[in-house]
């Protein structure tokens, strides 16, 4: 069992109030270091979510100043920043990530609303400097009703503080679903905000427990106006639907297929380090890490040398261990999948370069593994692999590796290295994905808009842009 200060009650949180499931009835939660069991937490469901809607829609009648949500967003970003390592432990515990780049996640996070607190005057009515019609008009950015906020688990603090950080920008009040395969962070961040934050009863609430009868209810309730979700373009496809008898709003983060392209001038020691950081975050379990990588004929097989050799110097094993460099995946479905892209890249004429060890290792880990001439007929080509997997493809021309890049249903994040600056934004402006990196392998930034095109969604999370997206502009003239 887990024991954390930050953890005291593992129940949800309604109308300020913590709060076990209606049925008694708890889930488990583990560790996939070692399948070893960390916590039974409240398995709630309809009846409670709809008690934290009405515990939100309260809280919606009492709106707080620009000041005040200012305060409470600094607040946040305050207690995330002195508590990074235990949250990060707690991470660590429930997703596998190393505790180093676990605490990397929590100031991450921290970001998010440090950014909101610093920039949400935004959000204060303003004066049109025309008067059209004889009349003085105001927009005011009015919190658009009661949101929902579902989260996956791959990144447990990370993905809340994009969405809760531009809620509360908003004066929303918030119902909100963690993973249940991750909910201890979020246990640990509501205590937090409880403890330090000081906001109002139903400001915020947490449900915990199965995604579907929780997500019905969200999208049942008329003053449920808004719903982020982070997770696969299956369910967003899904939720797109439910959205539509509500004439709900939705921004959705959903899934990527992200092209990594290294040409034949470009850094070849760069674009290396780059990949390592960029590919096998959180296990390379995330939507914008690099999942084809296309590397110039030219250079293919040096560059694939030069990333073998850094996978060469990676531990796996424990996050909790200091030298750790990659943990387990999620699960063993997760295992499954990515062995089962590597058999069958290998099987279609690939070649496999490096293979990582995880001999010992009892829990869900899979050896990081860099192979050379992957076919796009290989599933790893089509599908997001979501693993420790770089599959090397090789092109010869820019425009093939254009065409190809693009030759996906998704447009999440793309990457670009070049020693030529003009070339790399001729073809960064013709790759179609949101976030498209130049010599960077660098994913999101709070500072900064994020999202993806074509079937990885729509809506933007961080930047200006994404503090408008729990408001709904109202224009008032007046003559």
């Amino acid at each position: 069992m887990i024991e954390s200060p930050l953890l005291p009650s593992l129940s949800g949180y309604i109308d300020g109030a913590w709060c076990e499931a209606d049925s008694g009835q708890r889930f488990a939660v583990s560790n996939p270091v070692d399948g070893a069991h960390l916590a039974d937490v409240a398995a709630m469901g309809p009846a409670e979510t709809r008690r934290a809607i009405a515990a939100a829609e309260q809280a919606l009648t009492h709106p707080a100043s620009i000041a005040q949500r200012r305060e409470w967003l600094l607040a946040v970003d305050a207690a995330l920043r002195a508590h990074r390592e235990e949250i990060g432990r707690i991470l660590c515990m429930e997703h596998g990530k190393p505790w180093k780049e676990a605490q990397g996640e929590v100031d991450y996070a921290a970001g998010f609303f440090r950014y909101a607190g610093e920039h949400v005057e935004e959000l204060a009515p303003r004066t049109l400097a025309e008067r059209p019609k004889d009349c003085t008009w105001t927009v005011h950015y009015r919190p658009a009703g009661v949101a929902g906020l579902i989260t996956p688990w791959n990144f447990p603090i990370g993905m809340i503080a994009k969405k809760l950080s531009a809620a509360l920008a908003a004066d929303c009040a918030s119902v909100i679903k963690p993973s249940s395969k991750t909910p201890l962070t979020m246990i640990a961040l509501f205590h937090l905000l409880e403890r330090e934050v000081g906001l109002p009863a139903g400001k915020v609430n947490l449900v915990t427990g199965s995604a579907g009868p929780i997500t019905d209810t969200l999208f049942e309730a008329p003053s449920v106006r808004v719903i982020s979700f982070t997770g696969s373009t299956e369910v967003g496809r899904e939720l797109i639907s439910k959205a539509a008898p509500g004439i709900k709003r939705l921004t959705l983060e959903l899934g990527g297929n992200a092209p990594y392209i290294v040409f034949e001038d470009a850094d070849l020691e760069r674009a290396a380090d780059q990949l390592i950081g960029n590919k096998f975050r959180g296990g390379g379990q995330t939507c914008v890490c690099a999942n084809r990588i296309f590397v110039h004929e030219r250079v293919a097989p040096a560059f694939a040398d030069k990333v073998a050799e850094r996978v060469q110097r990676m531990r796996v094993g424990d996050g909790l261990e200091p030298d750790t460099d990659l943990g387990p995946l999620i699960d063993e479905n997760a295992v499954g999948k990515v062995r089962r892209h590597v058999e069958d890249a290998l099987e279609k004429g690939a070649k496999q370069v490096v293979q990582g060890d995880v001999s010992g290792l009892a829990g869900t880990f899979y050896p990081p593994t860099v192979l050379l001439d992957v076919p796009s007929d290989a599933a790893c080509y089509r599908e997001e692999t979501f693993g420790p997997l770089v599959p090397i493809i090789t092109f010869s021309s820019d425009d093939e590796v254009v065409e190809a890049a693009n030759d996906t249903d998704f447009g999440l994040a793309c990457y670009v290295f070049t020693a030529d600056r003009e070339r790399g934004q001729s073809v960064i402006a013709r790759l179609h994905f949101g976030h498209a990196a130049l010599n960077s392998g660098t994913g999101p930034t709070p500072e900064a808009p994020f999202g993806g095109m074509k079937q990885s969604g729509y809506g933007r999370e961080g930047g200006l842009e994404g503090l408008f997206e729990f408001t709904e502009a109202q224009t008032v003239p007046e003559g």
